[in-house]
């Protein structure tokens, strides 16, 4: 499996002994680098997705999709992101600006937070401290304030409205999905994603195989409630647009209304890659215990295997989204306090027996 911390050790030498640059310059640098190829692959992902999800909505409702701007309608996304950049940014009358500004960039920084602690391959995880899950939880709530700060500011009754289902909704979901990664962390011993990922790589080491039934309840109770923590179908009651146009972001317009329609296609692709790494081995290849074969697949670069599994998750999520109706505000709290919330937690107990006894693979 290739390792590559050997790139990043190699451009830091390069700069501190090959242009004997110190140590503030060279971490400036680094750190600089590392910040563009984020909101790089930020930007590159988010386009990716909603030409996907257009294309699986037309391939689920026997349409087409996308199709005249482009070969195949693949200039359709780089049309609209231009329409948005050079779009007018208007403030509403009577509107707090200073919290109406704010928003966007609140749910934004939650968004690319969380992006940045996804480990796409062996030592290429940009943030990986030892209580990554933990940290990682904490930043994408900071979305949760933004949500609310865009309704709240916007004077707007029917903004305020969704900016309330919203932050009752993402915080109430919240619950489930961080029991169930402790779910993953009671397992393998570690909250650090490097650590849950490398715990994976024995044969059918992968979390979904080692911890059998409690691992597989966790994983699907996770999609569940990371789906409706991303606000996305059948949970997107927040932006339901048959009765609130467009939800607590209606009062924006340009890239302030862009900034929240690129964090919920990016909030999906986390959602997606936290699951293929906590639960499905995250860049660690499928070993099946014959020598030979586990050395072939060593061979797949680590981010092949991430990506593949993302959005293989992705394209399942989005399958869920074009194919049942949007949940009622009181359906939707009572599928989370009084079914997935009391199962995971019921999980939990049962994945601590698990491995306390030894009783996983």
């Amino acid at each position: 499996m290739f390792d590559f911390s050997l790139i990043t050790t190699w451009f830091d030498s390069l700069l501190r002994d090959t242009f004997g640059l110190g140590d503030f310059l060279s971490i400036l640098i680094e750190c600089v680098l590392v910040g563009v190829i984020i909101l790089a692959a930020y930007a590159i992902i988010a386009i990716v997705l909603i030409f996907m999800e257009r294309k699986v909505c037309a391939y689920f409702q026997c349409r087409l999709g996308p199709m005249r701007v482009g070969f195949w309608g693949l200039l359709q996304v780089p049309a609209d992101v231009l329409k948005m950049l050079i779009k007018e940014i208007f403030f509403v009358d009577k509107a707090d600006k200073l919290l109406y500004m704010i928003a966007p960039f609140l749910v934004l920084i939650g968004s690319v937070g969380a992006f940045a602690f996804l480990p796409w391959n062996k030592g290429a995880a940009v943030l990986d401290f030892n209580v990554g899950i933990f940290l990682l939880t904490a930043i994408s709530s900071i979305g949760v304030v933004g949500v609310f700060l865009a309704g709240w500011s916007s004077n707007n009754k029917y903004s305020l409205v969704s900016a309330m289902r919203g932050a009752v909704q993402m915080i109430s979901y919240e619950m489930s999905l961080c029991l169930c990664l402790i779910s993953a962390v009671v397992l393998t011993g570690t909250m650090q994603l490097s650590g849950i990922v490398e715990a994976q790589g024995d044969a059918f080491g992968w979390l979904i195989f080692k911890g059998h039934i409690p691992a597989i309840i966790a994983l699907v109770v996770f999609l569940i409630a990371g789906n409706a923590e991303a606000n996305r179908g059948p949970f997107d009651l927040p932006e339901a647009e048959s009765e609130l146009t467009a939800g607590y972001h209606t009062e924006y317009s340009g890239m302030g209304f862009g900034y929240f329609y690129l964090a919920e296609y990016l909030n999906l692709f986390i959602i997606a890659g936290v699951a293929a790494t906590v639960f499905l081995g995250g860049w660690m290849p499928l070993h099946i215990g014959v020598a030979q074969v586990d050395t072939v697949l060593d061979y797949i670069p680590g981010f092949f295997w991430f990506c593949g599994k993302t959005f293989l998750l992705v394209w399942i999520l989005l399958w869920i989204k074009w194919t049942y109706p949007r949940l009622r505000i009181d359906q939707i709290l009572k599928l989370e306090w009084k079914y997935l919330m009391p199962l995971a937690l019921l999980n939990l107990v049962l994945m601590t027996v698990v491995a306390a006894l030894g009783l996983h693979f």
